[in-house]
């Protein structure tokens, strides 16, 4: 799988993470992009950029995505 491929799965997965927070993502480029859940006000509640080592690895999306969702109860 090529990098934008898996950045394409990890973009959707991370939509779905989130839900029913929106997942914005913004800055997608040279394998690396930025991602930023927003609640149903339109206020930005995380924020984070990923990079292919990052995402490419199942185990490592997850720790992203449980640290995120961690952050998003504060």
């Amino acid at each position: 799988m090529t990098i934008h491929h898996q950045a394409q799965a990890a973009i959707s997965t991370l939509t779905r993470a989130f839900a029913p927070f929106t997942c914005h993502i913004t800055a997608a480029r040279n394998g690396n992009f930025s991602f930023t859940v927003v609640n149903q006000f339109g206020v930005a509640r995380h924020s984070e950029r990923l990079y292919p080592e990052h995402y490419g690895d199942a185990d490592l999306l997850q720790t992203v995505i449980d640290r995120t969702q961690k952050a998003l109860k504060c």
